[in-house]
C-alpha cells in the first residue's frame, strides 16, 4: 500500500473538516470531565473554596504577591471563604486586593430600557484575599485517584521529544507564553485517550508559535482576529498530528466543532482555514522532526 504524503494527508484532513462544518458540526464540548480534576491549574491563582480561577489583572496581582511573599502555592480565598472552609486567617496577615464586577440595576428613570425595566450595569468592587500560607486549619482536598489512560506510543514519543514543560494539574488546558508552559487536566479525566492526545497536541501547536520555534505572528494577516486564527492553527495542527501518529485516521468531530466556532469570529473569511492549514502544517512538521529530551510532569 502506498504511503500517503504529509501534504496530501493534511489536505485530506482539512477537506474533511470543512465538509463536517458544512454539514453542521454542532456545539463544541470539552473532551474531559472537570469533576475529575483538582479544581484549578496549580500554577495559576485559584480559589479552592469557590472552585474557580482568577482572571485578568487579578492573575498578575496575585502572582506578584505570591512571588514577593514567597508563598508556596497560588491558592487564595477571602476571609469569610476561609472561615466557611474551617480555616482561620492568622492575626496580622495582610490581604491582597482583587477586583470583581457586580451587576446592579440603575435607579435613574432615564436609564430604563424600552420595556420600562431598569438597565443593568457592572460596577467594580474590591475584595481582599489571603493565600493558603496565611491561614491555619486548611487541609487541601486530595487529588482524585484517576485510572490510567491507554497510552499511544507514537504520540507519547512526539510529546516527550518536543522538550516542552507540560504539567497535568488542573481543569483547564492552556499554553502560557509568558512562562512557556503547557498546563493540562489529568490524563485520567478525559473521556477517551484520543481526547487527551488531541488537547495535548493542540497546546503543543500553540507552543510552536514562540519566536525561538516557528515564530508565528498572525497579526499581519488577521489583525485583531489573530487570536481566533491562532486557535484555528492549533486545532488543525492537532488534527494533522493525530493522523500522522495514527491516533485517528479521520478528524474527530470535536475538531470541526471547535474550528467552526473560531471561523464564525473570523467573519466568514473563506481563506482563513487554508491560511491556518499552511501554518498548522509548518507547526506539525516542526514537532514531528523535533529532537530532544523528555520534560514532562505527571
Amino acid at each position: 500500500m502506498q504511503t500517503e504524503q504529509k501534504g496530501d494527508l493534511h489536505q485530506r484532513i482539512t477537506d474533511q473538516i470543512i465538509a463536517a462544518i458544512e454539514s453542521g458540526a454542532g456545539d463544541c464540548q470539552m473532551p474531559w470531565n472537570p469533576k475529575l480534576c483538582t479544581g484549578a491549574v496549580i500554577g495559576l491563582p485559584h480559589n479552592p473554596v469557590g472552585r474557580y480561577g482568577y482572571r485578568g489583572v487579578n492573575i498578575l496581582s496575585l502572582w506578584a504577591s505570591q512571588q514577593s511573599n514567597a508563598y508556596p502555592t497560588a491558592t487564595w480565598a477571602t476571609f469569610k471563604q476561609w472561615q466557611s472552609a474551617g480555616a482561620q486567617v492568622r492575626k496580622g496577615e495582610k490581604g491582597t486586593v482583587t477586583v470583581f464586577y457586580k451587576a446592579t440595576e440603575s435607579r435613574d428613570d432615564a436609564t430604563h430600557d424600552d420595556s420600562g425595566q431598569p438597565k443593568r450595569h457592572l460596577v467594580a468592587r474590591a475584595a481582599y484575599v489571603f493565600n493558603a500560607a496565611q491561614v491555619d486549619g486548611y487541609e487541601p482536598l486530595a487529588s482524585p485517584m484517576l485510572p490510567p489512560i491507554e497510552r499511544h506510543a507514537a504520540a507519547d514519543a512526539l510529546i516527550h521529544a518536543c522538550g516542552a514543560r507540560i504539567y497535568h494539574d488542573g481543569e483547564h488546558a492552556c499554553y502560557i507564553p509568558s512562562r512557556d508552559e503547557i498546563h493540562l487536566p489529568p490524563a485520567g479525566a478525559f473521556y477517551e485517550p484520543q481526547g487527551y492526545y488531541s488537547v495535548a497536541l493542540h497546546e503543543l501547536v500553540h507552543w510552536t508559535a514562540h519566536a525561538d520555534r516557528c515564530d508565528r505572528d498572525l497579526h499581519g494577516r488577521f489583525g485583531s482576529d489573530c487570536y481566533a486564527a491562532e486557535e484555528l492553527v492549533a486545532e488543525l495542527g492537532a488534527a494533522f498530528l493525530c493522523a500522522e501518529t495514527g491516533i485517528s485516521a479521520e478528524p474527530r468531530i470535536d475538531h470541526a466543532r471547535y474550528i467552526e466556532s473560531w471561523l464564525k469570529i473570523l467573519k466568514g473569511d473563506k481563506r482563513a482555514i487554508f491560511t491556518a492549514a499552511a501554518k498548522a502544517s509548518q507547526a506539525a512538521a516542526f514537532l514531528s522532526q523535533r529532537p530532544g529530551t523528555p520534560i514532562i510532569s505527571g
